[in-house]
């Protein structure tokens, strides 16, 4: 992986603050995010982090503290599905939870004024127009819908367009698939909006999937979740990694107990691939992500293989 740690460069020190909390009056509790940067630097790029299920804004620190010591400033929003909010099935919000989801993005798009004023030293620093959003598992489809991903109803029509154009690129990290009949009966039961159109989704997205991920929401195997990148138009890539299962290595957290493939060698290819694409994606002049997927084999085989449209 010599070739690639040449292309992300030399990390810098990160600064790290939560909660930080945005006003949201229409959402029961306010949402509270983590945000991270770099310590030095200026223009910086936002990258707008959702969680998978459960988890919150202390969750993903090996892509969080990596993409920040590289340039970028993370914002990790906590979901009203966190464990640590127990919003339960009875809640009135929980039918429309994964429309929350999104608009906590936007929402912390909409106050990146109060996400600049949260950081000493960072008032100033941000790159506005260079925002990309990323997200694993549920986070992916949350994200994917700021890209121009749909739902569609019971008759399959596409519900509301969420994209937001100020969201330049993403990442989608284990996204679920196509509902209808790929879906379990429990999935098809509990998760109705797990129904996602891919066609409108036309920004820019780097999609990883794991060729041993197999989910029990989907009567389908591990290709579920290439849906996001074979059934939306380009350009996108995709990324397939070897012996993946759904924590893609150990990407939530450190110390994961959820964690079934653990791999060290493969978060790392993770953090170092996305870093590239990211940076190309919002800065087209920028080599990083053509010079990352013509990497020599050895810096990628045999944890994965690229492919692009």
């Amino acid at each position: 992986m010599r070739h690639l740690d040449e292309v992300v460069g030399t990390p810098a020190p990160v600064i790290s603050v939560r909660p930080v909390m945005l006003p949201a009056p229409d959402r029961g509790d306010d949402l509270l995010v983590r945000v991270s940067a770099p310590v030095t630097g200026d223009e910086l790029p936002i990258i707008v982090f959702s969680h998978g299920f459960s988890q919150s804004l202390d969750g993903y620190a090996p892509l969080a503290d990596f993409w920040a010591a590289h340039g970028f400033v993370v914002v990790q929003p906590t979901h009203l599905d966190s464990r640590t909010l127990n919003v339960t099935p009875e809640d009135p919000r929980y039918p429309e939870i994964w429309r929350f989801r999104v608009e906590d993005l936007t929402r912390v798009v909409d106050r990146l004024d109060l996400v600049e004023a949260s950081l000493p030293g960072l008032a100033g620093r941000l790159d506005h127009d260079r925002i990309a959003v990323a997200g694993h598992s549920w986070g992916a489809q949350t994200a994917s819908m700021l890209l121009g991903a749909r739902v569609l109803d019971a008759e399959g029509v596409p519900g509301e367009d969420l994209s937001d154009s100020r969201i330049k690129a993403g990442v989608l990290l284990a996204a679920a698939g196509t509902g209808g009949a790929d879906l379990t009966p429990f999935a098809a039961e509990h998760f109705p909006f797990m129904n996602p159109d891919f066609t409108g989704m036309t920004a820019p997205a780097l999609v990883v999937a794991g060729d041993k991920d197999r989910s029990a929401l989907t009567v389908r195997g591990p290709e579920w979740f290439t849906d996001a990148y074979f059934l939306s138009p380009g350009p996108k890539s995709l990324l397939t990694l070897f012996g993946a299962e759904h924590s893609l290595g150990g990407i939530t957290g450190y110390a994961s107990a959820e964690t079934t493939d653990e791999s060290p060698e493969r978060v790392a290819l993770i953090q170092r691939l996305t870093l590239a694409y990211l940076r190309s994606a919002l800065h087209p002049e920028d080599p990083s992500w053509s010079a990352a997927s013509a990497a020599p084999a050895d810096d990628i085989d045999p944890l994965g293989r690229i492919e692009s449209k």
